[in-house]
């Protein structure tokens, strides 16, 4: 049987191009979007509409809900 060998070559980071990193303006008009629906149910009953505000609120700190899962 042959061996194999294998030489490990560390990567060339001075060549690798950094991109420049630019915001979406769908994803921040969506933010805005979730920020005025918070608002609204705030303002008609913040009581009963505790739990959808709080999911909205997940989407505003993170861009996805922490509380998704694939299993659920």
């Amino acid at each position: 049987m042959a061996k194999v060998f294998t030489i490990p070559v560390p990567p060339k980071l001075s060549d690798r191009k950094s991109r420049e990193r630019t915001s979406d303006p769908r994803y921040v008009d969506g933010q805005r979007l979730l920020v005025e629906a918070m608002r609204y149910l705030a303002q008609s009953d913040p009581i009963s509409n505790r739990n959808a505000i709080e999911l909205l609120s997940e989407h505003v700190r993170t861009r996805f809900r922490m509380t998704d899962s694939p299993l659920g």
